[in-house]
């Protein structure tokens, strides 16, 4: 789905307000292993975001039990990545993160409930944008293996931000979540267009 089809695809079902830049497809052409790598680290401070969330917020119970599903999806999709990483002989180490996750976490507002508000719809927009580029990925790579990976995690990605959106809603009406949102996947929008030089899942 090229161009602008492409790009009206996640911006009305992923919230993106960008598609993701050839610049990326490069970097990943460049640094394939440190993708990978950071692919593994991104699932697991996914399911930590989940879990800081079910923390927080305990006594919403549909909140709660959407949050303990989304951990332990985030942490089996952790362990598929560990033994992708295993199979291709490439050890699973520390790295720089990406400024994308910080960057965007810059915007969460200090006072409840609009702090979680914020949360809720940043943990939504990175969901969203890894499921772009899980797609991109599938598209991008020839490597067979690689492909049928991240085709496999499309679904999964794209339910959690559909997840997270949802359950903003019990923080605020649905008219402030979708201007919340439009606004945060703006900023999202600026941040993924700077990226950064050394190739990430995010950068």
């Amino acid at each position: 789905m090229p161009g602008k089809l492409h790009t009206l695809y996640h911006l009305n079902m992923l919230s993106l307000a960008s598609d993701t830049a050839d610049r990326w497809l490069q970097q990943v052409d460049e640094g394939l292993e440190e993708v990978l790598i950071d692919h593994a680290h991104c699932e697991k401070k996914a399911a930590g975001t989940a879990m800081g969330l079910l923390v927080a917020y305990v006594e919403n119970e549909e909140l709660c039990r959407e949050m303990t599903e989304i951990v332990n999806e985030e942490l089996e999709h952790f362990h598929l990545v560990l033994a992708l990483l295993k199979r291709r002989e490439i050890r699973f180490r520390r790295m720089k993160p990406s400024t994308y996750g910080r960057r965007l976490h810059e915007y969460v507002r200090r006072d409840e409930p609009q702090r979680a508000v914020d949360r809720l719809l940043i943990a939504g927009l990175i969901e969203a944008r890894s499921c772009e580029r899980f797609s991109r990925l599938r598209d991008h790579v020839s490597d067979r293996e690689l492909a049928d990976f991240y085709g496999s995690l499309f679904e999964s990605e794209a339910r959690h931000h559909a997840t997270y959106v949802r359950l903003a809603q019990a923080y605020a009406s649905a008219d402030e979540v979708r201007e919340r949102l439009l606004y945060l996947a703006e900023k999202e929008a600026q941040i993924i267009a700077e990226g950064d030089d050394y190739p990430r899942m995010h950068s």
